[in-house]
């Protein structure tokens, strides 16, 4: 899917109020049991593997997303026809994150907003998932948790994408405008950012301290704290960091893939 052109700036911004955001989140789909399921097992080292299997063949949409996941160049080297195959494949933790990715990119329908690109959007939540689980082993913390945490840090962007998409659009216009960070372009039009969002939708889905925490700070590490997200938030601040020029890197990779192709 290609970025639409930003449409013409909005004159004025459009804050929203917080309890607005609160009852936007209320009319997401609920998690599935699955997606749930595997955000209660982050932080366990072993899984039963024939229990999630069954229950993403359960599952028809989210097997196949899962499946399309796997079949991707980014993981497979062969085809791969059922979740079985994918685990001894990829190995179960991969697998795990797939299903998760899968659901919770099902939980937010991909409505037209000039300047957002669902795709481009998952491409850099799946690289900053991969290269926070490769920085939380250099560093001895749970990779499963800081995947989780890398993945799920920009979910706040998507409740405003979805349920403000006109007062984001104008963020948007405003921000290429004014060549300004993202976190400015919303509180200047929005008045609250997906920071907030993200903790609200975070809070509201019962995710643990940890991915909370990474919602909610992750653009400054001064802010974040918990074992996962103050080290590896530190780790990507600095723009020229080799982390940040790996995390690119990782995203060009996942695109030049079909990861997302449908």
């Amino acid at each position: 899917m290609s970025t639409s052109p930003l449409t013409p700036p909005t004159s004025s911004p459009q804050h929203i109020p917080f309890d607005d955001v609160i009852g936007a989140i209320e009319y997401l789909p609920v998690l599935s049991a699955v997606a749930t399921d595997i955000l209660d097992s982050i932080e366990k080292e072993n899984i039963d593997i024939a229990e999630l299997a069954q229950k993403v063949a359960r599952d028809q949409a989210l097997s196949a997303k899962t499946l399309h996941f796997a079949n991707s160049s980014f993981y497979a080297t062969s085809k791969v026809t059922t979740i079985q195959q994918a685990i001894a494949l990829v190995g179960v933790d991969a697998v795990r994150n797939l299903v998760l990715a899968a659901a919770l990119s099902g939980c937010f329908s991909e409505t037209t907003c000039a300047g957002f690109n669902f795709n481009a959007f998952w491409r850099h939540s799946i690289a900053a998932a991969v290269c926070a689980k490769v920085l939380a082993r250099r560093l001895h913390l749970n990779q499963n948790l800081a995947f989780t945490a890398g993945l799920l840090h920009d979910i706040g962007r998507l409740v405003l994408v979805t349920r403000f998409t006109s007062a984001y659009e104008a963020t948007l216009v405003y921000r290429a405008e004014h060549d300004c960070q993202l976190l400015d372009a919303e509180r200047t039009m929005l008045g609250i950012d997906h920071q907030i969002a993200g903790h609200a939708l975070a809070t509201h889905w019962h995710f643990s301290e940890a991915i909370v925490h990474a919602t909610v700070a992750h653009w400054w590490h001064g802010m974040a704290s918990g074992l996962i997200a103050k080290p590896i938030c530190r780790s990507f601040v600095k723009p020229n960091s080799n982390s940040t020029k790996w995390l690119l890197s990782c995203e060009l990779r996942i695109s030049s893939s079909e990861f997302f192709m449908a």
